[in-house]
């Protein structure tokens, strides 16, 4: 405030010239006296052109010609200050008293040049020999000696440009008209200002409730009104300006975001529904910390249709702000967040592919974050919630969704999911479904509504890319599944089996399970399972091979076994092969599979006979022969083993016949 207070010192100075000097010496030599005067206070050289024409009736006062105040050295973009004429009139018997009472004060198209170098110093800077420093205070004396009041300050067809060569900003407010009243010095000052930014038009309504006060840079009642376009901000608190801080009830309606982005040189960006698409409201009371921290309590902010309540605090003091905020909500809708992730497609899953619109998260690394969200339910377009509690981590362009409860499709989801956006996109998660229905869950994930029942799903997965369709397509991780009792449209394995028919899958045709297990692997957005077991009344089936997560196509042989005996022996086999999109697979018997498979029993049938007919002929001929094969000796070696032995006993008793035995 103290560049205010100097540039402020110097008018007054500038005024008590003109006025008092009207009636002492010519016109001509005015202007000289309040050049010298301006320059004293101020260090600026001031130019006043045309001459002064002096009033006595109705109210003193002076009116100038064209007025210049130099800018900055440092400079090159012309004067800081040139208006066309400059009428200011004083209250006579005010003067008298030593106060000065300014009646009015008109600035006719004043053109204002605000300019900070690249070293960071601005043009309003002034410092001048006896001037204030830094270190010193500035005190109600050095503003001025006397009393100094303003009934009526007016501006019209102003301008005001701001230059920032540290970052190449370049800001200009057009066609300003303000009006300004201080009726009394101690008391309320009030300001109206009107403008147009790159044609949009700026209208600010300020209160000041104790002027001087404000003006030392205590802290102050302060109302605050601003409409930029269609949009609307309000503040009504206290404002201190030595330090900077604030604390108070605040209003905004950004109904015209591309008004406000306009004015801040920005482009409007463009926000999904559930986001402020069109909707975007925020009140609750504000505070601004002497360290520059943002705070906001009894917060509440509308996005669209959804309304979030809590408090949150943004600091400023890291490599990127921090948001830390406690939200809860009611029923929140997201599903604009989804976009087009397919073409769209009816019962078993869309055909046409995943979505290749690029996916912008570049608004990751704009802020770091630790949010809590409560919300009683959560439409995210491709997936419905029910009652949530998540912890929402944001670190360097990576989040992390940690789920403390998530009901979803009468189970509950616990885990994590990850969005990475350092270096590109990757999404990630580790996320356990205890209990969830599966026709509405794959319904909303996969337009596949063929799987009635419950279960339980483990899931851990990794994908990457910056569109739908390379995450689908570069899926890996693996997991595990399992369903109770359930039913599967669209396919009557059991008619299938009995009439070795595929004309049992369609419209009206199920299948009902006892249960579904299996586990599985993904590669390259290829889903593999090797180890699927259904069981059914009368029924069970191993199931094996690959679902294209990606290509959105599958190629799977399910062997299915009706009417089997209780140890799982006996019973109709037919390999059933299920191939093509997911949205019109085909069933088809594997014919030359069965036949392979008849095949191989029936020679395991002649193998196991001849097997038999075998041990039948060794043992008659172990038994004419009186052979005992001892453990493990073949027939021959037990044979052998016999005739030596029977060898040895002859020659034993013709050696006895030969010594004379008997």
């Amino acid at each position: 405030m103290r560049w205010l207070v100097r540039i402020g010192a110097g008018l007054l100075m500038l005024i008590v010239a003109l006025v008092g000097v009207v009636f002492l010496i010519p016109s001509e030599k005015v202007a000289d006296v309040a050049a010298a005067q301006f320059f004293k206070a101020t260090g600026r050289t001031l130019t006043v052109e045309g001459g002064v024409s002096p009033s006595v009736w109705p109210v003193l006062g002076v009116k100038t010609g064209l007025v210049r105040i130099a800018n900055a050295d440092w400079s090159r973009e012309g004067p800081m200050l040139e208006a066309e004429a400059l009428a200011i009139g004083v209250d006579m018997a005010s003067l008298f008293k030593g106060d000065i009472k300014i009646t009015k004060i008109e600035a006719i198209r004043p053109q204002i040049i605000l300019e900070r170098n690249k070293d960071g110093a601005g043009n309003w800077e002034i410092a001048v020999a006896g001037a204030t420093t830094p270190d010193t205070p500035a005190t109600g004396n050095e503003t001025t000696a006397q009393v100094i009041t303003l009934d009526h300050g007016v501006i019209e067809g102003g301008s005001v440009l701001f230059l920032d060569h540290s970052y190449g900003t370049r800001m200009e407010l057009r066609d300003i008209a303000a009006e300004a009243r201080l009726p009394d010095f101690a008391g309320p000052a009030t300001l109206n200002l009107s403008g147009v930014k790159d044609g949009v038009k700026v209208v600010m309504d300020a209160r000041v409730a104790a002027f001087d006060t404000f003006l030392a840079g205590t802290i102050s009642d302060v109302t605050l009104n601003t409409q930029i376009g269609g949009s609307e901000v309000g503040f009504d608190g206290r404002i201190g300006t030595a330090p900077l801080v604030a604390e108070g009830a605040l209003t905004a309606d950004f109904a015209d975001l591309a008004a406000v982005a306009g004015v801040a040189g920005q482009a409007a960006p463009a926000l999904p529904q559930g986001l402020g698409a069109t909707v975007r409201k925020v009140s609750g009371t504000v505070t601004l910390a002497e360290a520059g921290s943002l705070h906001l309590r009894g917060g509440l902010i509308e996005l669209d249709s959804n309304r979030f309540s809590g408090d949150l605090d943004m600091t400023f003091d890291g490599a990127r702000p921090k948001l830390t905020a406690k939200i809860t909500a009611g029923a929140l809708d997201f599903s604009g967040l989804a976009g087009d992730t397919s073409a769209g497609g009816s019962g078993g899953g869309a055909a046409s592919g995943w979505s290749r619109d690029l996916i912008d998260v570049s608004g990751l690394g704009a802020l770091d974050a630790s949010v809590a969200l409560t919300a009683d339910s959560i439409d995210l377009g491709t997936a419905k919630l029910g009652r949530t509690r998540l912890l929402v981590t944001l670190d360097r362009a990576r989040m992390v969704i940690e789920s403390q409860e998530l009901q979803a499709y009468g189970g509950n989801v616990t885990g994590n999911f990850v969005v990475n956006g350092r270096g590109g996109l990757s999404v990630g998660g580790d996320l356990r479904l205890a209990g969830i229905a599966m026709q509405p869950l794959l319904q909303d994930v996969a337009d596949f509504d063929r799987l009635i029942g419950t279960g339980d799903i483990s899931l851990k997965f990794l994908g990457v890319g910056n569109r739908m369709s390379d995450i689908m397509n570069s899926l890996s991780g693996d997991g595990s599944l399992r369903f109770g009792k359930g039913e599967l449209r669209g396919l009557d394995l059991a008619g299938m089996l009995r009439s070795l028919d595929v004309g049992y899958v369609g419209e009206g045709q199920k299948t009902i399970f006892d249960a579904i297990t299996g586990s599985f692997t993904m590669k390259d957005g290829v889903l593999r399972n090797d180890d699927l077991q259904f069981s059914a009344p009368y029924i069970t089936a191993a199931g094996t091979g690959r679902v294209g997560i990606g290509a959105r196509d599958l190629d799977y042989r399910l062997t299915a076994t009706a009417l089997a005996k209780s140890d799982g022996t006996g019973g109709v086999t037919v390999p059933l092969l299920i191939s093509g999109p997911w949205a019109k697979p085909k069933f088809r018997l594997d014919m030359q599979g069965l036949i392979d498979q008849n095949l191989a029993e029936e020679k395991e049938r002649l193998k196991e006979k001849a097997r038999a007919e075998e041990v039948r002929a060794k043992a008659k001929l172990e038994k004419e022969l009186g052979i005992q094969r001892e453990e493990g000796e073949r027939l021959e070696d037990a044979a052998k083993r016999r005739a030596q032995e029977a060898l040895e006993a002859e020659a034993a008793r013709a050696l006895k016949r030969l010594l004379g035995g008997n």
